[in-house]
C-alpha cells in the first residue's frame, strides 16, 4: 500500500490588504495582496472552510476519514488541541485521530511524511491533512518588514493508500537548526514569557517598522542566508534519494516566502530553465499553507497526469526545512456542480 494525495482545495479570507505597488519591499518581494482573517476568525474556522471546499470540490464522504492533522502556530487555544475541535465540527466519526504539528513552512511536506507513516502501516485508510494559519495576529500593524509578507490561508488535503508499488510520496529529507529560532519568533506568549505577565517592550528599527516582544519578529537577512544555504543542499539530497537529475522532474514546488528569495534560490539551484513555480503575489507568505496553495493552482492548470514526479520544498520558521517528491498523477478531478 502506498500514500497518495488524491485532493487539494483551498481557504481564503475575504479582506485583502494591498501593499503599494511602487514600494520598495512589494517590488522586491513580488508581494502585491494578502488575505487577512477578520478579528473573530481563527485558525479552526479557516481550516473547516477549506475542508468543506474539499469535501464538496471531490464529493468526499467525511464519514471515511479517520484520522486528521493540522499543521498551524496559531492555534484557537493552547489546549485542547484543534485538531480535536475540528472533528466535532466537520462532524467526522469520533473513531478517527486527531492532532495538531505545530510547525511553520516546512509544516506541510512533515504533514505528508506522517500521513504517510499513518497510511502506509494500516493505521489509517483516509487521512485529511489540513493547513492554517492566523500570522497576521502576530505582526505589528505599523512593521511594514512583515505586514506587507505575511498573509493567512488554509488548505485541505486528502490522503489515501492504494493498492501498488509505486511511491505517491518518497525521498522526504529533514532539516534543523534551532540555533536560528531566534530569527523568526514571536517572544511573549507562551510558558517561557507568559502574556500578561511580561512588560511589554515596543522598539523601532532603522527603518521605522515599529513592533513590540508581542509581535511577530523576523531577522530578514538572516532568514534569506539561511534559506539560500540550506535548500540548494536539500535538492541534491531529495533527487539523490529519489535517483532523479534536475531535469526528470515535472515541476519544482517550493515554499513561497517571497519573488526575490525564490528567484535566488532557483537560480543557486539551477533550476533557471525547469518548471518553477514562483506566484506569490496575490497570497503572500503564508508559512505552511504556500505549498498546498500552489499545488492546488498547478492542479487546476495542468494535466495531473503530467505530474508523476513533484519536487517540493518547505523551509523557514524553527529553523526547520524538509523536501520530498510527489506523484500527483493519481489526484482527483474537482466534481461537477
Amino acid at each position: 500500500m502506498k500514500a497518495y494525495i488524491k485532493g487539494i482545495s483551498t481557504y481564503v479570507p475575504r479582506q485583502i490588504e494591498y501593499n503599494d505597488a511602487e514600494s520598495r519591499i512589494t517590488k522586491k518581494t513580488g508581494i502585491y495582496e494578502r488575505h487577512i482573517a477578520a478579528p473573530d476568525e481563527c485558525s479552526s474556522d479557516m481550516a473547516v472552510s477549506a475542508a468543506e471546499n474539499l469535501f464538496s470540490d471531490y464529493g468526499i464522504d467525511r464519514s471515511k476519514i479517520d484520522f486528521i492533522i493540522l499543521c498551524t502556530q496559531s492555534p484557537d487555544y493552547f489546549l485542547p488541541t484543534t485538531a480535536c475541535l475540528l472533528q466535532h465540527r466537520l462532524g467526522i466519526s469520533r473513531n478517527c485521530g486527531a492532532f495538531d504539528l505545530n510547525l511553520g513552512c516546512s509544516g506541510y511536506i512533515f504533514g505528508l511524511s506522517v500521513a504517510k507513516g499513518l497510511l502506509e502501516t494500516g493505521q489509517a485508510k483516509h487521512v485529511l491533512l489540513l493547513t492554517a494559519e492566523t500570522y497576521s495576529k502576530w505582526t505589528h500593524p505599523e512593521d511594514a518588514a512583515a505586514r506587507a509578507i505575511f498573509g493567512d490561508a488554509a488548505t485541505a488535503t486528502l490522503l489515501e493508500a492504494e493498492d501498488t508499488a509505486q511511491d505517491g510520496l518518497s525521498a522526504f529529507v529533514f532539516g534543523t537548526d534551532g540555533s536560528g529560532g531566534p530569527d523568526i519568533i514571536v517572544p511573549v506568549g507562551g510558558m517561557r514569557e507568559p502574556g500578561g505577565a511580561t512588560a511589554e517592550i515596543e522598539t523601532v528599527d532603522s527603518a521605522g517598522n515599529k513592533r513590540t516582544n508581542y509581535n511577530l519578529y523576523m531577522n530578514g537577512r538572516a532568514v534569506i542566508s539561511f534559506a539560500q544555504d540550506v535548500v540548494p543542499k536539500m535538492l541534491k539530497k531529495v533527487l539523490e534519494a529519489a535517483g532523479l537529475k534536475r531535469e526528470d522532474v515535472d515541476y519544482y514546488v517550493f515554499h513561497q516566502a517571497n519573488r526575490f528569495m525564490l528567484e535566488s534560490i532557483q537560480h543557486k539551484c539551477k533550476l533557471n530553465d525547469l518548471p518553477f513555480w514562483n506566484k506569490p503575489d496575490q497570497y503572500g507568505n503564508t508559512v505552511s499553507s504556500t505549498i498546498p496553495l500552489a499545488l492546488a493552482e498547478i492542479l487546476q492548470s495542468v494535466d495531473a497526469t503530467s505530474l508523476k514526479k513533484v519536487v517540493s520544498i518547505g523551509f523557514g520558521v524553527g529553523l526547520s526545512w524538509a523536501g520530498c517528491v510527489m506523484d500527483l498523477s493519481r489526484s482527483w478531478k474537482k466534481a461537477t456542480k
